[in-house]
């Protein structure tokens, strides 16, 4: 049998709670075992999400975002979602060094990071209405794990 676990939060967005999500994701999954290198994986790629939808989802404007994160056997889905301004062409946003604030010195590899550190990730947004990002990871777990 499959073992199934699922936890939301919702926090302000503000840039130190990046540092909390990180926090979070990290507490959630250690009974997993994950490797170090996967854990550390992950955690880069759940910062990116959540820079992301602070940064660009609020542009400087009060919101709230959203991270789930279910466990279903080996496999983690995180979902990160924030209802902040969207993203206009999604296909261009996950280019690499593209950003939309070079000015806030913004590197553009958000969504690089995240298609190189999870397995699967998938974007959806609408103008006005927000993005949501689901990254998907099936982890490699060690000796005496759940």
């Amino acid at each position: 049998m499959i073992r199934e676990q699922e936890m939301t939060i919702r926090f302000a967005a503000y840039p130190e709670n990046e540092q909390f999500a990180r926090i979070v994701i990290t507490a959630f999954l250690m009974d997993l075992n994950p490797l170090v290198d996967e854990m550390a994986d992950i955690k880069t790629a759940v910062s990116e999400a959540v820079t992301n939808a602070i940064i660009h989802g609020y542009e400087n404007c009060m919101g709230e975002v959203t991270m789930t994160c279910k466990k279903q056997g080996d496999l983690i889905t995180i979902t990160v979602l924030d209802e902040g301004c969207g993203i206009a062409d999604i296909a261009r946003a996950r280019e690499p060094f593209f950003t939309t604030k070079p000015e806030a010195e913004r590197s553009g590899m958000g969504f690089s990071f995240m298609e190189m550190f999870m397995d699967e990730i998938h974007i959806t947004s609408e103008r006005g209405q927000g993005t949501c990002v689901e990254m998907k990871k099936q982890l490699h777990l060690q000796e005496g794990s759940s």
